[in-house]
């Protein structure tokens, strides 16, 4: 039989996506269920608590992404227009995921404040079995980056 123009396959390289960029899309994923059952548990149980960690989530959601793309524009090449590259996305993928972290600060602290005129019931056990949740859901995600790097 001939070659047919096949190559060897035994060498070592990505065809998809990587075990990095498994992690971030898994991670991703996780998060997002997580931040819409958090979400809506805090809505049922008017929990402040869970809507702001719920938001809070949801920035961190936001965090994973454009971490993820930083990370894959930071590997291109160097060309005539781009002389650096386009390794300063990372720093520009941190500027904003801090302003995002501020806004949604902001916003859960009017809604504190405001709380502070109608108190709400603590939901405690739902706090605590959604935070449980979270601690599994965060503790995988870390878990597949420090073992998948």
């Amino acid at each position: 039989m001939g070659d047919h123009g096949h190559h060897n396959h035994n060498h070592n390289h990505s065809h998809g996506v990587s075990h990095y960029g498994r992690a971030f899309l898994i991670s991703i994923t996780l998060n997002t269920l997580f931040v819409a059952i958090e979400a809506g548990y805090g809505f049922i149980s008017h929990s402040l608590a869970l809507i702001a960690d719920a938001e809070h989530n949801l920035g961190d959601v936001l965090g994973l992404i454009v971490a993820w793309v930083a990370t894959m524009l930071v590997k291109r090449q160097p060309s005539s227009r781009r002389t650096f590259g386009l390794r300063r996305s990372s720093i520009l993928a941190a500027f904003g995921n801090a302003a995002v972290l501020l806004i949604v600060s902001g916003g859960i602290c009017l809604e504190a404040i405001q709380r502070f005129q109608r108190p709400e019931p603590i939901a405690g056990n739902t706090v605590m079995m959604v935070a449980v949740v979270g601690i599994v859901i965060n503790t995988i995600s870390a878990l597949m980056f420090f073992v998948w790097q």
